[in-house]
């Protein structure tokens, strides 16, 4: 706790201190140019072509809508494996699990679906995990607070917008091979990158293959309270010990061709993603005081499980000047995935070989997607109206999307759940238009007005004959704007007025019924492990949502900022846990499904500060500071509180870096301080879940030998710690009211990396 409250103090101040010295020196009578991070692309992302791509603060200052722009230098600093592992280092993301596990981020501490991932400008294909990506293979990151028409709605909390490599006019050959130890455990990777140019094309590859091993320990202990008497009825400990091998490789490309002059250009970016899984599970089941009900379940359990994921996508994109002065794009993009994953479990009572249950499952997804896009853009005004300049855009989206499950299930032992074999197929068409207009007032003002309207139709099909379907349309309109009170200095002041929605993902409108893999259907289950089941009558949120910030650009690419938001979410959703008479079961089973309960709030400060030391201190050394501390409330109106907050939301996260290149010498040093809080979390009012706080340290060093080789050294989870999270419900049975609680701890371990870097 004392290490809680030291960090968060030294990070205030850090802030505060940033503001106070800034506001006491004199303004920038004009903006400093800084050095671009990165070569200049053949056509970038803007409309306009210009001599080269703008820095990133550049770029961040110079949005109308809330950006923040991440490129290749902050992305490559730490050497970082996967993507994950840069993006919970940014300002306020956050990754459920283990610390140094990661997971999906997160902005703004809010879970699954609030936040809008794109690569390239496209969605996430349903089953791809970015954790697949690896840095290399990024050529920016662009992080929006508040959504826009152009790159849609579907988010709430913000949209994380992935780049890949650009094509650059010069000839780029890097190799990067290295390895790493975590628990016993070493993992072996190769990344490749490749770019050049031929006539009018311009082309780029990146690749990289992986060998990652890795151990996990997790103990969960569960027990059952009698709250009529108080009396403890059921303490079970399970103690599991996990091994995993992780295979893969992924290659991603993209090919520009220049059809003249004025930024003409048409390109094709193809990618591939191949993965295999191979992990085995022991745990032991201890049981010091059971029911008699419960004395059947194991004393030991093995699952063995081997899995394989393959996606593959084809991006294209087609761009031409017409005679009118509008540009039109369009765009497509095709592509699928294929998992297969085959799990077999037993579970044993000690002493007797034969098993009390067996189960053999198999499983296997397939899914298509088509996505087509046309866009028209046209900029008014200029050098006819100076200070008047109107950028319209306009376009329509048709996305497609088919997917097949097909399941077969073998049970055998003394809890016979016999066999199964079902298949679902579901369909999903998504229609989008928008228009928006980014318009320049005047140099103290610019707006950016947008509407957007979404419908989508989801149907899916099952063995039993069910047809279940969705609809749902949502229009948004969008408002930002950036006020510079002096357009002399580089102070400004933005707001966004929105709207947004999250949709409610497949597995949520279209499931079929999933047993838990504890309880036999033949009987009954636990509250806490439940069945689940789809709900084909959910309904989207919607979030109305306002953002106030105020930013100050620094010489050198710094940047100080506060940013305060709030929204009002209507039709939450979320899974309640339920006792049902099923059809599945000849008794009353728990049941999870996901359902719209009411209303919500969520409102947050976020600070960020990045500088050079010596513009604190003079003749400081030439340190660079990162900084910034997320701040968040939420309350869902259906749930009594206290701490009836949006689930899976955290209060708070923070980073603190540092970046040093010793003088005299090629090597630089750097570092990184992560922090979440634990919280409470009242998911219902007889359902809790607890979590504990997380402290990542991450450090590294890089020395360079020459411009072409480079040896870098990753430290990532220094001075590791468990993570502990405690899920509790009350729930009525026979004998009275009963309260189930199981606390979850798991390991975590220092992750070493070393890895050559060269240049060709």
């Amino acid at each position: 706790m004392h290490n809680h409250t030291l960090a968060r103090t030294a990070l205030c101040a850090a802030l505060l201190a940033a503001f106070s010295v800034r506001a006491q020196t004199a303004p920038d009578p004009a903006p400093v140019p800084t050095v671009p991070t990165a070569p200049p692309p053949a056509t970038g992302q803007k409309v306009d072509i210009t001599g080269g791509r703008e820095s990133d603060t550049e770029q961040r200052r110079q949005s109308t809508a809330a950006k923040i722009v991440i490129g290749r230098e902050e992305i490559e600093k730490f050497g970082d494996g996967t993507l994950g592992e840069v993006l919970r280092r940014l300002p306020g993301i956050t990754t459920p699990g283990a610390p140094g596990r990661g997971g999906p981020p997160r902005m703004r501490g809010l879970g699954s679906g609030y936040t809008q991932i794109l690569i390239d400008g496209q969605p996430v294909s349903r089953g791809f995990s970015i954790e697949s990506l690896t840095p290399e293979q990024i050529e920016r990151i662009e992080i929006l607070r508040a959504p826009t028409a152009e790159t849609g709605a579907r988010a709430v909390a913000g949209t994380i917008h992935i780049i890949t490599r650009e094509g650059f006019r010069r000839r780029l050959n890097d190799v990067r091979l290295g390895g790493s130890y975590e628990n016993g455990r070493i993992t072996r990777g190769m990344n490749w990158v490749h770019n050049d140019s031929s006539g009018p094309l311009t082309y780029n590859l990146a690749a990289s293959a992986f060998r990652n091993l890795r151990a996990s320990e997790s103990v969960t202990d569960s027990v059952r309270e009698d709250l009529t008497s108080g009396a403890v009825t059921r303490v079970q400990q399970e103690s599991a010990q996990t091994r995993e091998t992780r295979r893969g490789i992924n290659v991603n490309s993209r090919l520009q061709w220049r059809l003249g002059e004025g930024g003409d250009m048409l390109m094709l970016s193809p990618s591939i993603f191949h993965a295999e899984n191979d992990s085995h599970r022991e745990s032991v089941l201890t049981q010091s005081l059971a029911l008699p009900a419960a004395l059947t379940l194991y004393d030991l359990s093995q699952a063995h499980t081997e899995s394989r994921f393959t996606t593959g996508r084809v991006n294209g994109q087609w761009r031409q000047r017409l005679d009118s002065g509008a540009r039109v794009e369009m765009n497509g993009s095709a592509g699928g995935f294929r998992s297969i994953n085959q799990s077999l479990r037993e579970d044993l009572r000690t002493g007797n070989p034969v098993p009390l249950r067996a189960l053999d499952d198999l499983r296997t997804t397939r899914e298509r997607s088509l996505n087509l896009t046309t866009k028209l853009s046209n900029l008014l005004g200029g050098a006819a109206q100076p200070g008047a300049e109107h950028s319209l855009v306009g376009g329509l989206e048709v996305e497609g999307m088919r997917r097949t499950e097909a399941r077969v299930t073998l049970g055998t032992g003394a809890s016979d759940d016999g066999d199964s074999a079902d298949n679902l197929q579901a369909t999903s068409v998504r229609l989008a238009a928008y228009l928006q207009d980014e318009w320049a007032i005047n140099p103290q003002w610019s707006a950016h007005a947008g509407l957007r309207w979404e419908g989508i139709t989801t149907r899916g099909q099952a063995d039993d004959g069910s047809r279940p379907t969705n609809q749902s349309s949502v229009a948004t309109p969008l408002l930002h704007a950036v006020w510079k009170p002096d357009p002399k200095t580089r102070d400004q002041v933005r707001m966004s007025l929105t709207r947004s929605y999250r949709a409610p993902a497949l597995g949520t409108l279209i499931a079929r019924r999933s047993v838990s893999s504890r309880y036999p259907a033949s009987g009954t289950n636990e509250p806490l492990s439940p069945d689940r089941i789809g709900n084909a009558g959910l309904k989207p949120e919607l979030a109305t949502g306002i953002d106030l910030a105020y930013e100050r650009y620094l010489p050198a690419g710094g940047v100080l900022s506060a940013n305060l938001f709030h929204r009002r979410i209507t039709d939450l959703m979320r899974s309640v846990t339920t006792l049902q008479t099923v059809a599945w079961s000849p008794v009353p089973r728990w049941v999870a499904q996901t359902r719209n309960i009411g209303d919500a709030t969520t409102q947050g400060l976020e600070l960020e500060a990045k500088f050079q030391l010596s513009q604190w201190v003079s003749g400081a050394p030439a340190v660079e500071m990162r900084s910034n501390l997320s701040l968040f409330r939420s309350r869902v109106d259906s749930v009594t509180g206290p701490d009836n907050r949006l689930d899976q939301q955290a209060k708070a996260t923070a980073n603190l870096g540092a970046d040093y290149r010793v003088a005299g010498t090629p090597l630089k040093l750097g570092g990184n301080l992560n922090w979440v809080p634990g919280y409470r979390t009242q998911l219902s009012d007889e359902q809790v879940l607890t979590v504990s706080g997380k402290r990542v340290f991450d450090a590294y060093g890089v020395w360079t030998f020459n411009p072409a080789a480079a040896l870098r050294l990753t430290a990532s989870n220094l001075a590791p710690a468990e993570y502990t999270s405690r899920n509790a419900i009350d729930a009525p049975t026979l004998a009275g009211l009963v309260r189930e609680t199981a606390t979850t701890t798991s390991q975590s371990n220092v992750n070493w990396q070393l890895r050559l870097e060269l240049k060709l």
